[in-house]
Parts: C-alpha cells; sequence; structure tokens
C-alpha cells in the first residue's frame, strides 16, 4: 500500500484534480478513490464497464454515487487529468526488459511502434479507419529500452500513418531506434545518420537496392554480390549471414518547391532463417567493426518486448474493448488501461525485490494473477486510506434496483402482454 500511494499520493492526486477543474469545491468526490477504483475496478472474466468502475468506487470511498453523477463525470477534463497521470507514471515506472545484446555503447536505445483500437463505429468520423463503416484509433509508443521506460503517448485515428508521429533531428544524437516496416523510409535513415544517431530496421519486401560492396570475405567459390541488385541474388545464397553495403536513393524534403534526388550508402544484413529457407533482412548504419550480423539480430529483438506489452494491454486490460460512441470515454478507459499497466508494473518490481533471486515473473502470468487479485488489492487499500465505504447490504440495494422508472422491467413488461383484454 505504501508502495501505490508512494508512486500516485492522494495529495497529489487531489491538487491536480483541483487545477484542473476536475472535481468541485465541495469535493464530494473523493479523487484518490475514483482513481484508484479505474485502476483495479475489473475483475476476472469481466470486461471493463463503467458500471463496474462505478460499483468499485462505491464500494471503496466514504460516501456512494449514483449512475447520474458518476456519468456526467466522464468529461474531456477527466480524460486530460489522467493522461496527466499517465505521464507521471511513465516517469517513475520501469517497465522491464530481457535485452540480453549489448547496447551500452548507445545513450538510449528507442523503439517506435503503434497498435491498432477498434471502436464503436458511431466514432468512424472522429476515428477514421481503413476500411469504411469502422472506427479506429491508433495508440504510438516510444519506448526507451535503456531507461526500460515509454517515453511518448500519442493517440490518433487508424488512418494517420506511424511515421508521421515520428520527427528526427538532434535528440537522435547517440541513440540507436529500432523500427519496424511502418516506419520504413530512406531519407529518414539518412536524417538519422546525418544526426549523429543509428538505427536498425527490417528491410521492406519490395526494397531493391544495389550491393556496392560485400563486408565479409567468403573462401571458396561464393557468388560475387557487387553491382548487384540485392532481390536478384537472394534465392542463390546459401550461405548463413549475407553482410553488405548497399546504395539507396530517395527523395530529399522540399526546398524552393521542390525535391532533390539524393543517395546515401548504408548496411543490409542477412541472417538465414533455415525454417524458412529464406533470411531475415535489416536495414542499418551500425558498423561490422562492433556490430555482427547476429548482434544485429539479437538486438533488433529487442521490440518484440513492445509487442508483448501492446498484447498484455489488449488481453489483460481490455484495451482494444469499447463499446461506446463517446469520444470522451474512450480516452478516458484508453488510459485507464494504461495506468492499470503501469500500477501492475510497479507492483511486479516490489514483488521482484521481496522474492527469491531465483525466482523468475512471466509477463503475462504476472499481468493474470494481478487481474485476478485486483478487487482484493482496492479493498485493502481504501482501508489503507482510512475510507468507510456504506454498508454492504445498502450498496447492493443501490447498484440492483431500478433506475429509470419510466422503463418497465422485463417481469412487469411480460404480465402486461398476456393479460386478457377487456372486451369494449
Amino acid at each position: 500500500m505504501r508502495r501505490l500511494t508512494t508512486l500516485f499520493p492522494s495529495e497529489f492526486l487531489e491538487e491536480h484534480a483541483e487545477e484542473l477543474g476536475v472535481v468541485e469545491r465541495d469535493r464530494k468526490l473523493q479523487i484518490p478513490a475514483f482513481i484508484w477504483a479505474f485502476v483495479f475496478g475489473f475483475a476476472v472474466g469481466e470486461s471493463r464497464t463503467l458500471a463496474g468502475f462505478r460499483r468499485s468506487y462505491n464500494s471503496t470511498a466514504d460516501e456512494s454515487i449514483s449512475p447520474g453523477g458518476f456519468y456526467q463525470r466522464l468529461t474531456p477534463t477527466l480524460a486530460e487529468y489522467l493522461r496527466d497521470l499517465v505521464e507521471h507514471g511513465l516517469d517513475e515506472v520501469a517497465v522491464p526488459d530481457a535485452v540480453d545484446a549489448d547496447i551500452n555503447r548507445f545513450r538510449d536505445v528507442i523503439i517506435a511502434d503503434g497498435t491498432v483500437l477498434r471502436l464503436h463505429e458511431f466514432l468512424s468520423e472522429k476515428y477514421e479507419a481503413r476500411h469504411e463503416e469502422q472506427a479506429g484509433a491508433k495508440l504510438h509508443l516510444l519506448h526507451n529500452a535503456t531507461d526500460q521506460t515509454i517515453e511518448r503517448i500519442d493517440v490518433t485515428d487508424e488512418k494517420t500513418h506511424d511515421s508521421t508521429l515520428f520527427k528526427t533531428g538532434s535528440w537522435l544524437e547517440n541513440r540507436l531506434v529500432l523500427f519496424d516496416l511502418a516506419y520504413f523510409k530512406y531519407r529518414r535513415f539518412a536524417r538519422i545518420d546525418e544526426n549523429g544517431g543509428y538505427f536498425v530496421s527490417r528491410l521492406k519486401q519490395n526494397a531493391n537496392p544495389v550491393i556496392t560492396a560485400e563486408l565479409r570475405e567468403w573462401r571458396g567459390r561464393a557468388i560475387p554480390l557487387e553491382g548487384k541488385q540485392l532481390r536478384e541474388v537472394l534465392d542463390d545464397l546459401s550461405r548463413t549471414y549475407i553482410d553488405v553495403e548497399v546504395e539507396v536513393e530517395f527523395k530529399r524534403g522540399p526546398y524552393n518547391g521542390t525535391r532533390s534526388l539524393d543517395t546515401k550508402r548504408f548496411r543490409v544484413v542477412g541472417v538465414r532463417n533455415e525454417d524458412a529457407d529464406d533470411y531475415h533482412l535489416y536495414v542499418t548504419n551500425l558498423s561490422r567493426e562492433e556490430f555482427f550480423p547476429a548482434d544485429l539480430a539479437q538486438i533488433y529483438r529487442c521490440r518484440w518486448e513492445v509487442e508483448l506489452l501492446f498484447r498484455e494491454l489488449k488481453t489483460q486490460y481490455d484495451l482494444d474493448e469499447f463499446d461506446t460512441s463517446n469520444e470522451d470515454v474512450v480516452k478516458i478507459l484508453l488510459y485507464a488501461a494504461l495506468l492499470s499497466l503501469l500500477v501492475s508494473r510497479e507492483l511486479l518490481e516490489l514483488v521482484t525485490e521481496q522474492a527469491g533471486d531465483e525466482i523468475v515473473f512471466p509477463p503475462e502470468r504476472w499481468a493474470a494473477t494481478f487481474r485476478s487479485h485486483a478487487q482484493l488489492i482496492l479493498h485493502e487499500l481504501g482501508e489503507y486510506l482510512g475510507y468507510s465505504p456504506p454498508p454492504l447490504l445498502e450498496r447492493l440495494i443501490e447498484d440492483a434496483q431500478k433506475i429509470h422508472q419510466q422503463r418497465p422491467i422485463l417481469q412487469e413488461t411480460l404480465a402486461t402482454a398476456t393479460q386478457p383484454r377487456c372486451e369494449s
């Protein structure tokens, strides 16, 4: 409980909520209980529903809140507030990494990636998807594998290309960036190189650069590669690794209304995949003197950490379950899921500290364990914070009663429909 309240102190939660106008002056809403209800307010086998979050709040806070009172607080200001809490948590919480490759020579290793979130079709105008009659958002992350943190979060519609959110500049100096194919652009790679940074990316299937030099000598009757296009020789090769220098052509950014053509030389490395009888191809500006082909393949595996984060968010925290047409509620649920992930990782670090050195905690197994204990943690946290929720029977009566008097319940409707009609 001390660990959780150190991460998000009650005083900090209350003061920032007041700054943004999330709460009124009478403070009827107890913000710490409200936030912790969003973090822990789900149970095994239950999706994230607004009614579920309200029940979690009512079982924690000193006074319960009505459905109307709860829903009217789901505003753009609350979404902004939760985003601020995510940003605060990102600065405090380490995201565990399992990278074995030697990456200490770089100031940071940055992983850029994004994932699509399917939304209610009524949001298709605000969150345009790639297919008609659908709505989709995209969550973009910049993950710092060196500091084990998430450096940046962006939420856009599905059609916004990942690469438009990645800006090159002097911040890249002595940093290594790992890209998936969504970010593949020779001009971007050139700009990283010119800013003193480094990159590793998978090579696109249709990329066919000209080989200008071989960076490794082969004994015997090896096929000469210099001067040939890469794709022309791949099928004829059986060597374990390909390590060549290539020349690529690309358009520079617009200047005085025109875009000039330019060329740049990079390194292409292939690591043979015996199962598929082909190569995993990477393009990079890392030198052979420091990184052999096997090293590059190992470094690129760092990207798997981000894929695991996305999978955990979707499978354990229902990041992809947005059955609402309210744009603000979508953002609130998104940031609530991210807060749950951050709190989960903070508790994982605590558990790791307390356990023996020989004990291993697989991330997905830990996430399932955390989720199954979420309600218990919320209950004990409420007691730790000094809350005295209404008696259980009182809460059961309030949550289970019919809310709208004008809406007949099913039994009433059936009884009315089956009554014999009087003859006129």
